[in-house]
């Protein structure tokens, strides 16, 4: 196990709320892990860095002409108004570090210390605005008039934070879970077992579990098997309905990636590969994601690189294999006539493209849908994604990001909150709790599985 080093000072919640004329550094709050030398804990985080880097984050790095579009574009910065919170401010280590030792005029800026070093205390300091304060959602890089990837950096960043051993003590408990069990939330292959033959046995649905061949392997996370069990009796309706030869295997059913999240490259792969040889093992064709934006990065977009060649089968999450059923008929569904909004989730739709998939589901469903503004690939963040909602010291500020979710869905006037990621939907009930909330987020899976035209008659 890791050994952790407590927080040693709590913000001022009220610190949040005051204007800033100067980016002021963040508060000395952090985790850190092991006993490694300071030191060599700055040359950890730099060198991982700098391997990361290509010649496209250098552009990156040498592009940025300090508009602040990016600080209008984020969530943490649009409650605050602190400057600290700027997404490329986010990066200024590291920023540092490059211009210092590897940029075009490093020579200058250490013969006139233009950019001094990286210290351990900067990174320690850094924890908070790369772990507590981002959930890569993606919007600082969709509003950047310069093209930069800012999220992305983020996600090399905390490759180096990683190595420095400086992750939040949340992330690292659950991604060392995942490695040791097979899941971060403990839904080993026994649980995940026990609770898919529970399920069948108290719903009355076959779920399929080992099946030595099939042409769709489908994978769930495990914030959907621990707190949301009815997406896994969705799953098997709807795969029923659509007369899919499906399955669940246990060397491969969990999706949830912190591997991608701490930045702790070597556990992402290695969770990542366990779905991809499980869908080679039974030669699916298909592997069907579960509501869950940062598998979907994971595996989608990241899997190909993790296994080092082309996936020899196609990636989809749940709401577009459901679409897909939809375009084909297969899919018949109730019309249930209610008025609804969609939370768009971050890696699904801004940084994943998948955005009228969703849609479309809702669309058969009979559906008023009336979108927030703004919608699509420029909605809000819940505010819990990247991590963020794991890391306790971080509750305060999420809270207050919550309230731009709340403010967007009330206007809608839906009768209804919907949308296509887990992680969002306890992200929302958290938030509903906190603040005694009158919505309930639903699942666009379950909501499916709800309304099969078979369940209806």
């Amino acid at each position: 196990m890791t050994e952790t080093t407590p927080t040693t000072r709590e913000p001022d919640p009220l610190e949040f709320d005051k204007p800033r004329v100067s980016i002021r550094k963040p508060e000395h709050r952090f985790d850190s892990q092991g006993e490694t030398p300071d030191a060599s804990r700055v040359e950890r985080a730099m060198n991982s860095f700098v391997r990361d880097f290509g010649r496209t984050a250098a552009v990156y790095m040498e592009s940025c002409i300090h508009c602040g579009m990016c600080a209008e574009a984020c969530h943490f910065y649009e409650v605050t108004q602190d400057p600290k919170y700027t997404p490329i401010w986010k990066l200024e280590p590291f920023k540092q570090a490059y211009k210092r030792e590897y940029g075009p005029f490093a020579f200058v800026y250490r013969a006139l210390n233009l950019k001094p070093k990286v210290t351990v205390d900067e990174l320690q300091q850094w924890q908070h605005l790369l772990y507590d304060s981002c959930t890569v959602c993606g919007r600082c890089s969709l509003m950047c008039p310069m093209g930069i990837d800012i999220a992305s950096l983020v996600s090399q960043a905390r490759h180096g934070m990683f190595k420095a051993g400086l992750v939040p003590h949340e992330l690292a408990a659950v991604t060392e879970r995942a490695r040791r069990e097979g899941s971060p939330l403990g839904a080993t292959p026994k649980v995940f077992a026990d609770r898919c033959e529970w399920l069948s046995d108290e719903h009355d649905v076959e779920i399929t579990i080992d099946k030595p061949r099939a042409d769709v392997l489908c994978a769930m996370s495990s914030i959907e098997i621990m707190k949301y069990p009815e997406s896994v009796v969705a799953t098997a309706r709807i795969m029923r309905h659509v007369g899919a030869d499906w399955t669940f295997r246990l060397d491969g059913y969990e999706a949830t990636n912190f591997g991608l999240l701490t930045g702790d490259a070597a556990a992402q792969k290695e969770l990542t590969l366990k779905i991809v040889h499980a869908a080679v093992a039974c030669g699916a064709k298909v592997v069907v994601l579960p509501e869950c934006g940062h598998a979907y990065t994971a595996l989608r977009w990241m899997g190909a690189n993790m296994y080092g060649k082309p996936l020899p089968f196609r990636v989809l999450h749940i709401a577009e294999f459901l679409a897909e059923q939809v375009r084909t008929g297969k899919l018949r569904l109730r019309k249930l006539g209610k008025t609804v909004t969609f939370h768009d989730p971050c890696q699904l739709v801004r940084r994943g493209g998948a955005i009228e998939a969703p849609r479309e589901v809702l669309q058969a469903l009979g559906v008023e849908l009336r979108e927030m503004y703004p919608t699509k690939g420029a909605n809000w963040c819940c505010g819990g994604g990247g991590g963020v909602v794991a890391i306790h010291r971080a509750d305060e500020l999420r809270h207050k990001v919550f309230k731009i979710k709340m403010e967007q869905i009330e206007e809608t006037g839906a009768e209804l909150p919907v949308t296509s990621c887990a992680n969002c939907r306890q992200t929302f009930d958290d938030g509903q709790a906190h603040f005694k909330w009158d919505k309930t987020m639903h699942s666009l899976l379950e909501l499916v599985a709800d309304n099969l035209v078979e369940d209806a008659q």
